[in-house]
């Protein structure tokens, strides 16, 4: 196919012989397969910020750090060269989560360098070597809904440990290849200790898992993970050994509303974002 021009640098650097299809097409990037030697990968080009449908709302923002204070006092007005500088830490921010979950033990492709906002990295494949595909999209037993249900659990746990919460965690960014579910799509990652809203983002990350396997496995329905998840991680006693039940005990504090308002349009703004996803892939 005719080289897009966002891959032209990467092909006159020498990064990219040969650009062979278009993947997909979502709702922050672009992905295509593409030839690198004897390696076939996948180039993710990311879509300029007022051509993507995930916002770079504060609430993913919160916690990231730039170079310098010349940069975060322009990142704050809104400057043209702010607005590069919250570009390029969107986008740095997935191949930061990339190589930290790698070294944490996360099923996450491996990154291999990102270029004029073009991210080169591995192709998940499955066995038969095609593209792998999405969980969305695989056919799936009650047995097979508990299992991956459980092996992503312990992702999500093995990510938090090391500090991260995916954010827009769905059944349309994991992959399945042969051996399981692999989780992609990060520029949104969130540092656990950095966010206000960490402990919310963790739970909305859960409970869409547990909606979606309880489509076949329905005891998953109405788990508390999230909320377990996150109480061991405040409490300092979170492994990736940790076992789970899904069960909380009852609250017997006074409720905050305010809080409960916060998750209600958090829930709003995720089964809009969802409705968008099926849309798009229709």
């Amino acid at each position: 196919m005719k080289t897009p021009k966002r891959l032209q640098p990467l092909v006159e650097e020498g990064l990219i012989d040969e650009v062979m299809r278009q993947l997909m097409s979502g709702k922050e990037a672009t992905v295509y397969v593409v030839r690198c030697g004897d390696d076939i990968r996948c180039a993710k080009v990311y879509k300029e910020a007022n051509e993507r449908s995930f916002h770079q709302a504060v609430a993913y923002q919160e916690g990231r750090r730039v170079k310098n204070s010349r940069q975060a006092r322009a990142m704050e007005k809104g400057t043209r060269y702010g607005r590069k500088m919250a570009e390029e830490v969107w986008q740095n921010a997935e191949v930061d989560a990339l190589y930290r979950l790698a070294a944490a033990g996360v099923r996450v492709p491996t990154p291999y360098i990102c270029f004029e906002g073009v991210l080169l990295m591995e192709l998940v494949t499955d066995a038969t070597g095609n593209a792998a595909p999405r969980l969305n999209d695989v056919e799936l037993t009650h047995a097979l809904a508990l299992q991956y249900h459980a092996t992503l659990l312990k992702q999500v746990v093995l990510m938090l440990c090391a500090g991260v919460i995916h954010g827009d965690l769905s059944e349309y960014n994991i992959l399945v290849d042969e051996h399981g579910p692999v989780i992609i799509d990060l520029p949104q990652a969130i540092d656990a200790a950095g966010s206000s809203v960490a402990s919310s983002m963790l739970e909305r990350d859960v409970d869409n898992l547990a909606n979606f396997f309880a489509v076949a496995a329905p005891e998953l329905q109405g788990s508390q993970y999230g909320k377990e998840i996150w109480g061991l991680y405040q409490a300092g006693l979170l492994t990736p050994e940790s076992p789970l039940t899904g069960i909380v005990a009852a609250p017997t504090h006074v409720a905050d509303v305010g809080a409960v308002i916060h998750e209600i349009a958090l829930a709003r703004e995720e089964a809009e974002e969802r409705r968008r996803q099926m849309e798009m892939y229709d």
